[in-house]
C-alpha cells in the first residue's frame, strides 16, 4: 500500500483532518529510526480497520473494532446532544470511578475530549474506532435512549409547559424537544409491542392513542389535549405532508430505522370535528418472507394450493377483509415458486416486502401507473408468473383473465367475505362469467385468529353450550387439548401471542363453473362447494381449538355459523 493510500484511508476511516494525518505520519516510529509514514508504507493492509488499529498501537491509544452498543449505558448520553456527538464523532462508552472512557474517531481532537471532561467532571480516556462504526453506535444508542420514554403513562403535563400557547412545529425550537421525544417514543413502543396500526384520535377535551396488536385495538396513552397540534404537526413533518392544510385528508409515508429494523409507516390524516385524526400502518420491511407451512394452512389446503400455483396457467385468488394476511399468503406463494429459471413480476400498492429475484413494481396513480397499466406492460416482459396486488376494477380483472388465458399463472387478491363471494364480485366489477369460469383455478378466503400464549394458557373444559356452539362431541373433547386465555408478563396480560390463519379453499370444478356461468349468487356456490367437501373457516378453526392453538372465544368472535 503506497503512502498516498495510507493518507486517504486514514482520512476516510477517521475524522482526522488532512493536516493531522500528515502530522501523525511524519512523527517518529517507536524505534526512532524512521517515520510512521515509512513504517506503514512498508506493510500490507487489507482493511481500514487494520491500518487504524496499527496507527493506534504506534500512538499508544486503545482501538476497538466491534462496539458493544447494548453495553453502553443510556444515562451517559443524557446531557450530550446527538448533534454534537455526530459532528465531533465522540460517544461516552463507560464510566469508572474517576474516569470516562469515550469512543472517538479522532484521538487528536482535544477540544471534544476536553468538552467531555468538563461535562462529566472526570478525566477522559479515548478509545478509538472508525468513523463509520462510531456514527452507527451513536444512532443506535440514542435510539435506545428514546425507548426509555416508552413508559408514557407516567408523563406529567407539567413537562410540556401546558400553560404556554401551543407552538406549531413550523416554528419549533429547542422548547419543543419533549413533543418530538413523545412522538418518537410512541413510534418506538408500537414497534416494540409489534403493533400493526397506531391510532391518534382527538376528542373534545382529550386525546387517545391506541395500538392495534394482533388485530385488537388497545388504548395505550392519553396525551394532554394542548399537545394535539404539536403532535399532529410533528407527524406530518415526518411524513412530508402539508402541515398548513388541515381541511383535507392527506396520505404520507415515514421510513424509520428502529433497533436495526427498517420500518415503513403509511400515514393517513382525516379532519374531524375536534381536529385531525391520524392512523398509521406499520410495516416491518426487515421481516423474512414466511413459508406457506408457517402461516397455519391445513395440510390438505396447502397441498391443493401448491398444486394450483405450479400449473401452467390460471388465476388463484386470495380473499378476505383488510388486515387478514392476504399479501403475506401471496408472498409465501411467490417465495415457493421463486427460482432462477422462472420470471416472476408483481405490481403492488405498495411493495410491502422485497424479494430477491422478483421484479416488483410500485403503483403510482398520479403518473398513470395503475394495476392495469402495469399488467399491460408485464405481458410484454415474458413472465411465467404475475402477482397483482388487488383486482379492483374492470380493466385489471380483464387483463388478469387475459394473462391467465395466454399461459401465465396470476396471483391476486379481492375483498370478499368468503371464497364463494369472489365470483359474483368479479361479475359485479364487469368481467364476463364464462371467462371467470375458465380462468380461475380456485379462491382462498382467510381470517386471522390470535394464538394462545404458550406461557400461560390453561386447560379448559368446554360447557355443553360451547360444545353445541362449535358442533363438537364429548368424545372429541376427551381427546383434545382445549385451552383458554389467561395472561402473563410474556403476553402483556393479554393471553394471546401472535396470530395464525384459518382458511377455506374453494376449488373450481365443472359443477362450480356451471353455477358461475349461470351468474348464481355466492351462497349457492358456497353450498355446492361444502357439499363437495370444502372445509369452512369454522371447520378449520375448530381443529385449531381442539389442538389448543386458539380459544373458543376467539373462534366464535371471528367466524359465523354456516347456515
Amino acid at each position: 500500500m503506497a503512502q498516498v493510500d495510507v493518507t486517504n484511508i486514514l482520512a476516510k476511516a477517521t475524522t482526522l483532518t488532512g493536516e493531522q494525518v500528515k502530522l501523525v505520519l511524519s512523527s517518529p516510529a517507536s524505534n526512532g529510526l524512521q517515520s510512521l509514514s515509512d513504517v506503514f508504507s512498508s506493510r500490507e493492509y487489507t482493511t481500514a480497520d487494520e491500518l487504524v488499529a496499527d496507527l493506534c498501537r504506534e500512538m499508544g491509544v486503545d482501538f476497538i473494532k466491534d462496539i458493544p452498543v447494548n453495553d453502553i449505558p443510556v444515562d451517559l448520553i443524557r446531557d450530550l446532544p446527538i448533534n454534537y456527538a455526530k459532528q465531533h464523532g465522540v460517544l461516552p462508552f463507560r464510566e469508572e470511578q474517576d474516569l470516562i472512557i469515550a469512543l472517538t474517531s479522532n484521538p487528536l481532537n482535544m477540544k471534544s475530549l476536553d468538552d467531555l471532561r468538563v461535562l462529566f467532571g472526570k478525566r477522559v480516556k479515548p478509545l478509538v474506532s472508525t468513523s463509520q462504526r462510531i456514527q452507527d453506535a451513536i444512532n443506535r444508542v440514542y435510539e435506545k435512549s428514546t425507548a426509555n420514554l416508552a413508559g408514557m403513562d407516567e408523563i406529567d403535563e407539567e413537562d410540556y409547559d401546558l400553560d404556554d400557547p401551543i407552538v406549531d412545529l413550523l416554528e419549533a425550537g429547542e422548547d419543543d424537544a419533549p413533543v418530538i421525544k413523545l412522538v418518537n417514543s410512541l413510534l418506538f413502543r408500537a414497534v416494540k409491542e409489534k403493533a400493526s396500526d397506531i391510532h391518534i384520535e382527538p376528542y373534545e377535551k382529550d386525546m387517545a392513542v391506541r395500538y392495534r396488536i394482533d388485530g385488537v385495538l388497545f388504548s395505550v396513552f392519553k396525551p394532554p389535549k394542548k399537545l394535539q397540534n404539536s403532535i399532529t404537526s410533528r407527524l406530518k413533518v415526518m411524513a412530508n405532508l402539508n402541515i398548513a392544510e388541515k381541511r383535507l385528508p392527506q396520505d404520507g409515508r415515514i421510513p424509520l430505522k428502529v433497533g436495526g429494523k427498517d420500518i415503513d409507516i403509511r400515514l393517513n390524516t382525516v379532519p374531524t370535528a375536534y381536529g385531525e385524526r391520524i392512523v398509521m400502518r406499520l410495516q416491518d420491511r426487515s421481516n423474512v418472507v414466511l413459508e406457506l407451512e408457517q402461516l397455519g394452512f391445513s395440510e390438505e389446503n396447502m397441498q391443493r394450493m401448491d398444486d394450483m400455483i405450479r400449473r401452467s396457467y390460471g388465476i388463484l385468488l386470495v380473499t378476505g377483509p383488510t388486515g387478514s394476511g392476504k399479501s403475506t399468503t401471496l408472498y409465501a406463494c411467490l417465495q415457493r415458486l421463486n427460482s432462477p429459471d422462472v420470471n416472476i413480476l408483481t405490481v403492488e400498492d405498495p411493495v410491502e416486502q422485497r424479494i430477491q429475484g422478483i421484479g416488483q413494481v410500485q403503483v403510482n396513480a398520479k403518473i398513470g401507473l395503475t394495476f392495469g397499466a402495469g399488467l399491460r406492460a408485464f405481458l410484454r416482459q415474458d413472465p411465467e408468473i404475475i402477482m397483482v396486488g388487488e383486482i379492483r376494477d374492470t380493466e385489471t380483472a380483464e387483463l388478469s383473465i387475459q394473462a391467465s388465458l395466454t399461459g401465465h399463472i396470476v396471483l391476486s387478491t379481492l375483498h370478499t367475505n368468503d371464497s364463494a363471494g369472489a365470483f359474483p364480485r368479479l361479475i359485479d366489477i364487469g368481467a364476463e362469467p364464462f371467462l371467470i369460469a375458465t380462468s380461475i383455478m380456485g379462491a382462498v378466503a382467510q381470517r386471522l385468529v390470535r394464538i394462545l400464549c404458550p406461557h400461560c394458557k390453561a386447560k379448559h373444559d368446554p360447557s355443553p353450550f360451547e360444545m353445541s356452539l362449535l358442533g363438537i362431541t364429548p368424545d372429541q373433547v376427551a381427546n383434545s387439548n382445549i385451552c383458554r386465555a389467561m395472561g402473563c408478563d410474556k403476553c402483556n396480560q393479554k393471553g394471546y401471542l401472535g396470530r395464525t390463519i384459518i382458511a377455506e379453499l374453494l376449488t373450481v370444478d365443472d359443477e362450480i363453473r356451471s353455477l358461475i356461468m349461470q351468474r348464481k349468487d355466492g351462497n349457492s356456490i358456497r353450498k355446492l362447494a361444502i357439499s363437495k367437501g370444502m372445509k369452512t373457516f369454522r371447520d378449520h378453526g375448530i381443529q385449531k381449538v381442539l389442538s389448543g392453538i386458539t380459544s373458543i372465544d376467539e373462534l366464535v368472535s371471528n367466524t359465523q355459523l354456516d347456515l
